[in-house]
């Protein structure tokens, strides 16, 4: 499973990049986390709002900082 993080690296993404982090480490999956930082990248994945949360290519969360019980959510479905 490969988690990407878009968005220009600002506190919002570290914040979401922390909180995918806990969500995987509480459900003990292991994944490959991403920062994309490229706009042109996250233009690509259909995003013009960041932070955004991309996993296996999929756009699962744009504009807000999910927190590590909705990632585990997402991560679940």
């Amino acid at each position: 499973m490969i988690i990407k993080i878009l968005g220009s690296g600002c506190r919002k993404c570290s914040t979401l990049t922390e909180n995918t982090e806990k969500a995987l480490a509480s459900l003990g999956l292991t994944a490959e986390v991403v920062k994309v930082t490229d706009f042109a990248q996250i233009a690509a994945h259909g995003v013009m709002s960041t932070p955004a949360l991309a996993i296996d290519d999929k756009v699962v969360s744009v504009g807000k900082v999910l927190t590590a019980a909705e990632v585990e959510r997402v991560l679940k479905s």
